[in-house]
């Protein structure tokens, strides 16, 4: 598939996410894992000079309402345990903000050593009062950064700044320059931690480029369609660093917005996200936003003992003084994925919940943390107690969107193009909402077997498909890895089958004339999929014994309600009837062409009468040839439906023949046509020949 706006295979962008190192994030099978070794935290002095020696300066949004913070003086008891409540710990955060600096700047610290290792690890936790990501938002926020160094050099080794979860890739450099020290670009909101390590202190730059230094050295992922010679590192990154837009939304709580809710006085609309970057819902838009604003700089916090400029200085604190606390409690908010089923179904079970520090297995294992594999091949290499990295299981998609194409009939044909509106990607079967970036999915570790990815944006219709992970690498979803989304003023659901009809439907997939194939997913006995109403599409059944069967669907743009496959069917006759429908379309077609043609003709005394007849016979031959496939067709479709294999198939080797006669008259009649129409004709022919060939050789009638 090829954007018709650039000429570019757009198989290639995802070619690019293979690169040299060698190592695939989900392809490490000849590397087998190994137990990490034991750590033991380092004694006071020795954790307090790690930390004061690493301490990172951290930079955050211009819209960032929730700073590194003491989450002790908002603790309460309950059954005799010293909790953090998040409505205690939302409204106090606020209350003491005011107008003022943000309350308690604090970033807490432990350090551990590997036994039997020269290796030691040093962890930097970020506290926030609260999260606000487009789609994940929660009570309390813990980041980290993990510094590894090695003790007996004295030199880092490798930075581990987390990401948004466990199933989206950290950002990780490994061998960092001695004296540089760690810097973390927060990502709004989420706080997610980005690495800053070239030469402009605020910008995240994710490839390098002329004298700025990469800032992850992540590996990329090979096994992907048709791979590229461009390097293009996984890692989640800074997506609005990156030029790209990240709409933000409202969290709710028992069907309001949270700072209606009574036990947050102090909290207003404008102690969250500002307006401009904010939706009220993904569906509360009829297409995606333009104008949501990048990243800019505001707060930059630095440790008091460090030099250089910074507009609040932090504390170190070690965690110790606040592993007594037991939990971060609050109430699930909500916020629901649309997926596209047959009715309208929704997943609300995606929050990810706040676990305390101590109770992660990073805590005590820090290399639990690194998900970049070479990264982890690189400090087994090193150190006998980091374990090599065990196969991932990893599932990829490129996030495109589908608009309706230059040189296809007036919405009668698409072309996909990239779009700088982030989507989120949800797998039902484990649900960790993931963000895209630069509109790259990545979801990893996922199991092995069948799953349903949702993908959903704003201003956007979801998408659903089923995807089939396999244990030995990456699973590219989508068709060739890319999965087009549809804004919802074009977007109407196309239903197929409703599991009472004869086919016991196994798989469907979805055509567009100019676009090619933009979906194909396995179903379970019906499917509902998001088409864009500019489009026309020839839409492909398969039933559990693999026969096929196919439909044209071409919407109007005003077309509002779903449309419906009702009782699908595979097959000789299903086949046969499509050719024929597809070959009526472009008839009708041909002939409006020629009615206006003629007319336009009558007005026109510059052309001759001999120039009206050749133009009139090469279109009128054209229109004639096509009304002959339409008879051989259906008549083909009457005697398959009647059992007649034997004159089905004669019927249909007519059809072939005509068909043929057809490529004959649109070649004469190519000059005479308006350029899309013509090329609309060729693309449908070839359609239309595919079909009929599997009509002949269908064991099902």
């Amino acid at each position: 598939m090829t954007d018709d706006a650039t000429g570019v295979d757009r198989r290639t962008v995802l070619g690019a996410l293979a690169g040299a190192s060698g190592v695939a994030v989900a392809g490490c099978s000849a590397l087998t894992r190994e137990r990490d070794g034991q750590t033991s935290r380092l004694d006071d002095e020795a954790a307090e000079e790690l930390a004061r020696e690493f301490a990172p300066t951290l930079y955050f949004d211009v819209h960032e309402p929730w700073f590194p913070t003491d989450p002790r003086p908002y603790t309460s008891e309950r059954d005799g345990e010293p909790v953090v409540d998040g409505f205690d710990a939302l409204d106090g955060y606020h209350e003491r903000y005011g107008a003022g600096d943000p309350p308690d700047p604090t970033v807490f610290y432990r350090a551990v050593e590997y036994e039997e290792s020269p290796l030691a690890a040093v962890q930097f936790w970020f506290y926030s009062a609260f999260d606000q990501f487009t789609t994940n938002f929660h009570w309390h926020d813990w980041e980290v950064l993990h510094v590894f160094v090695d003790t007996e050099t004295d030199e880092p080794q490798l930075y581990v700044a987390s990401s948004h979860s466990r199933k989206a890739p950290n950002n990780e450099f490994l061998d960092p320059e001695p004296e540089a020290v760690p810097r973390i670009l927060s990502e709004l909101g989420s706080h997610s931690s980005a690495l800053s390590v070239n030469d402009v202190p605020d910008r995240f730059q994710r490839v390098a480029l002329e004298d700025l230094l990469a800032d992850v050295t992540n590996a990329t992922i090979d096994g992907v369609a048709d791979l590229a010679d461009v390097e293009l590192p996984i890692a989640y990154g800074l997506p609005r660093d990156e030029g790209s837009r990240l709409p933000y939304v409202v969290p709710e709580y028992e069907g309001g917005p949270l700072y209606d809710h009574e036990r947050l006085p102090s909290v207003t609309r404008e102690s969250l996200i500002d307006d401009e970057l904010t939706i009220r819902s993904y569906d509360a838009l009829t297409s995606p936003p333009t104008d949501l604003p990048t990243r800019e700089t505001g707060l930059v916090f630095r440790h008091r003992e460090r030099e250089g400029d910074a507009d609040i200085e932090y504390e170190l604190v070690p965690t110790g003084e606040i592993e007594h606390i037991a939990a971060f409690t609050g109430p699930q908010l909500s916020f629901e994925f649309d997926v596209p089923d047959a009715v309208e179904d929704a997943v609300a079970g995606h929050i990810t919940a706040t676990e305390t520090p101590w109770d992660q297995s990073r805590y005590e294992n820090p290399a639990a943390d690194i998900t970049a594999p070479n990264h982890r091949a690189a400090l087994a290499d090193r150190y006998e107690a980091i374990g090599e990295p065990a196969p991932i299981n990893t599932v990829v998609s490129r996030i495109t969107e589908a608009v309706t194409a230059d040189d296809a009939p007036e919405d009668e044909g698409l072309m996909t193009t990239e779009t700088a509106v982030e989507s989120v990607a949800l797998l039902e079967s484990d649900p960790e909402a993931v963000p895209t970036f630069g509109g790259v999915a990545v979801l990893r570790d996922v199991p092995a077997g069948d799953h349903r990815l949702t993908v959903n944006g704003a201003g956007r219709a979801p998408h659903s498909e089923r995807v089939t992970v396999s244990d030995d690498g990456t699973t590219a979803a989508g068709v060739d890895g890319e999965i087009p989304l549809v804004a919802r003023n074009r977007a109407t659901k196309l239903e197929i089958g409703d599991g009472t009809g004869e086919a016991d439907l196994s798989a469907v997939a979805v055509e567009d004339d100019f676009a090619g194939r933009l979906y194909e997913s396995a179903v379970d006995g019906g499917d509902a999929v998001y088409v864009h109403t500019g489009g026309a599409y020839t839409t492909e059944v398969r039933d559990s014994d693999d026969a096929i069967g196919a439909y044209r669907i071409n919407p109007s743009p005003d077309t509002a309600s779903a449309i419906r496959i009702e009782r699908p069917e595979t097959g000789t006759a299903s086949l046969s009837t499509f050719v024929a429908d597809l070959a009526e379309e472009t008839r009708e077609a041909v002939s409006t062409h020629r009615d206006g043609d003629s007319d336009a003709n009558d007005d026109d005394d510059t052309t001759t009468d001999d120039d009206d007849r050749g133009s009139e016979n090469a279109v009128a031959g054209l229109e004639r040839a096509l009304e002959a496939v339409v008879d051989a067709a259906r008549r083909a479709a009457d005697e398959a439906r009647a059992g007649e294999r034997e004159t089905a198939d004669r019927r249909l080797e007519t059809v072939t023949e005509r068909l043929q006669r057809v490529e004959t008259r649109l070649s004469e009649a190519s000059g005479e046509l308006p350029e899309p129409l013509s090329k609309a004709a060729r693309n449908r022919l070839e359609q239309a020949e595919r079909r009929t060939e599997q009509a002949r050789t269908a064991e099902t009638l």
